[in-house]
């Protein structure tokens, strides 16, 4: 039986490049389509860390004169799921390391705008069967990286590859001096407002909302938000007026690599109906970050990148007020960000070190460790596409004290204010972005903590969440088979005839559906 072919264009991907969550996705969700017998390939660049990690690596054609020079298109496998993988490789991807859009002192890569511009031209000779690879009938660009696709396909007259422009977050947009557009194959006439001019610039991500047969983005509650002059940074107005090509499909979580009963990562397996496992997970992380072994000791985990969206500065300001509140409250901080947050967060270490741990940077074990180990999980941001750390420590019975914006709204029933959480609590949302709101929250989260039964039923709820990718992967499928070219469209659809019990297709219309 034939299948529908989808190319996923991205710049980064789980194992071979993370740093953040759009990682996570992309090798996920990868997984998951092949699992329904669609035939998808991951493009990404050909970072060294990328080389050196994807299987069976062998070069399948040369790419002369893109915007960045000569390439090479090389063909492997993913090393846990068996997709293939096709890097580009060429001497503008070979210098980037530990993260790939910045250098060593935390600036932004002159070259970006160049480099991934090749990205976006490399997936269009795919698409237009020039690169020795079987064309596409759907290419889906991953945010600004990948976004001048469906322009370049205009271009070039490619009607026959549907495409998909998914937004993972809108505050980065690839905006860049118009100056270079013949550089990367623009023609002026596509930099107008209603195109991809942005601010006396030219965007990436504006050129595939503009372009794209379809957008999608991650959640219903953030498809809502964008279109507003709060959370549209900019973009609202061109997306209001392609809002009738916008869906919401929200993301999930890969359970072969996040489950506490299978996890090979934490210290001990547990389950839902049996939490012994998760106070020797406590253990070790109170060990790893060199915090006192003190078992009925409440232990929160900061775990996300220390910037401003995520409320790092508010932390900060909070931090007195809750270490002078709460005399015994441990706190286990994980990630890397903005230097100056960074440094204060060492000090606060340096000067409370019997009650906050400090981990700089970003450790897959310690990460595995903080979602099984701690207690609450502390998750303020100023806005949030999605939120799937919040997902991994729900599934590890570790309770979200979170903003209440974007997919956070979505994926987390807030226990309310009384000191008996509603029905079906998983977590705790607050509003606010003040030092006053993330106290209080903690505060209500800690007299909940007091309570043991119900806490005890909190983390059940949040255990027990449906948070695979079967759900979505099929919304995926569905949307490739409206925007697929004809005689493909029919295999999407047959695949969703033709999944099986185990993979049902779960389409909760109030939560993901067309916003229109």
């Amino acid at each position: 039986m034939p299948q529908p072919r989808v190319l996923l264009v991205t710049s980064e991907a789980v194992p071979l490049v993370k740093t953040g969550g759009l990682a996570d996705v992309i090798g996920a969700l990868a997984a998951s389509l092949s699992t329904s017998y669609v035939d998808v390939t991951i493009l990404i660049p050909g970072y060294p860390s990328a080389v050196r990690n994807t299987l069976g690596l062998k070069k399948i054609a040369d790419l002369p004169a893109l915007p960045g020079g000569d390439a090479e298109l090389f063909l492997g496998t993913m090393p846990d799921s068996r997709v293939k993988v096709l890097l580009l490789r060429s001497p503008l991807f070979d210098r980037r390391t530990a993260n790939p859009y910045i250098d060593h002192s935390g600036h932004e890569l002159d070259d970006n705008a160049i480099a991934f511009a090749s990205l976006a031209h490399a997936a269009v000779r795919i698409c237009a069967g020039r690169a020795n690879y079987p064309v596409p009938h759907v290419v889906q660009a991953n945010d600004w990286h990948a976004g001048l696709i469906a322009a370049l396909m205009k271009l070039e007259n490619i009607t026959d590859v549907g495409s998909v422009m998914t937004i993972h977050n809108l505050a980065f947009q690839g905006n860049y001096p118009i100056e270079i557009a013949p550089q990367i194959g623009i023609p002026q006439e596509m930099i107008t407002e209603d195109g991809m001019e942005f601010w006396g610039k030219m965007s990436y991500l504006k050129a595939g909302i503009a372009w794209s047969d379809c957008i999608t983005t991650v959640s219903k509650t953030y498809a809502k938000e964008i279109l507003t002059e709060r959370f549209g940074y900019g973009m609202q107005d061109m997306l209001n007026r392609r809002r009738h090509v916008l869906h919401a499909i929200p993301n999930a979580v890969d359970l072969d690599v996040w489950h506490p009963e299978t996890d090979k990562l934490i210290k001990r397996n547990f389950s839902v109906d049996n939490l012994a496992g998760k106070s020797a997970c406590k253990r070790d992380l109170q060990k790893q970050f060199g915090l006192p072994i003190q078992q009925f000791t409440p232990l929160m985990a900061i775990g996300s990148r220390i910037t401003h969206q995520k409320m790092a500065d508010l932390i900060l300001a909070a931090m007195p007020r809750i270490l002078h509140e709460h005399p015994h409250l441990q706190i286990a901080v994980l990630g890397c960000g903005e230097p100056q947050y960074e440094e204060q967060f060492r000090q606060l270490a340096e000067q409370h070190p019997d009650r906050i741990g400090v981990y700089i940077g970003y450790d897959e074990r310690r990460a595995h460790a903080l979602h099984a180990g701690a207690d609450i999980l502390l998750h303020p941001t100023r806005f949030e596409p999605f939120g799937l750390t919040p997902l991994y420590s729900m599934l590890y019975g570790t309770i979200p004290v979170a903003s209440r914006v974007g997919g956070l709204c979505d994926t987390i029933v807030d226990a309310g204010r009384d000191y008996l959480p509603v029905s079906e609590a998983n977590g705790i949302l607050f509003d606010g972005e003040e030092a006053d709101d993330l106290v209080a929250a903690i505060t209500h989260a800690l007299h909940l903590y007091m309570r043991p039964a119900a806490w005890q039923s909190m983390q059940r709820h949040a255990m027990q969440g449906n948070y695979s990718w079967s759900g979505p992967a099929a919304q995926y499928i569905q949307l490739y088979a409206k925007i697929a070219p004809l005689p493909a469209r029919q295999l999407f659809l047959d695949l969703l005839k033709s999944r099986p019990s185990k993979q049902p297709v779960v389409v909760n219309p109030s939560h993901y559906k067309l916003i229109a």
